[in-house]
């Protein structure tokens, strides 16, 4: 079993930074992790995911550029640098796993198997 505890968010003027840490209770070393976010109304969605080695990582188009995804495998937690943040990009954010080993894109949220409880990101206009 894999427990997720996200920290990070907060409010921030747009145009600011803000750094998601996602600190992982269990063997996680291995898996793909992940951060999804759902605005409100809207679906969960993928931002971006890094494979165990941190070698592999994606992201959506709409946070490409902005946002960088890291991973300490020691530490068992895995981080998200967002940058150059957009009103757009207000939602709460959430940290999963995926009990993949590959290299492979995992961007369907069905695909992973645990997940945090969420920290609220807030960017005003």
């Amino acid at each position: 079993q894999v427990q997720l505890v996200e920290s990070g968010g907060g409010l921030v003027q747009a145009g600011g930074s803000l750094r998601l840490s996602c600190v992982a209770s269990g063997r996680t070393f291995n898996y793909v992790m992940g951060w999804f976010r759902r605005a409100p109304g809207k679906e969960r969605e993928f931002v971006a995911t890094i494979n165990w080695s941190g070698g592999s990582t994606y992201y959506s188009d709409s946070v490409r550029g902005r946002f960088a995804i890291s991973r300490d495998n020691a530490k068992n937690t895995v981080y998200l640098q967002m940058n150059s943040l957009r009103p757009e990009d207000t939602a709460v954010y959430f940290c999963a796993v995926d009990r993949y080993s590959g290299s492979g894109p995992r961007t369907y949220p069905d695909l992973f198997d645990y997940w945090g409880q969420g920290t609220q990101v807030t960017v005003s206009s």
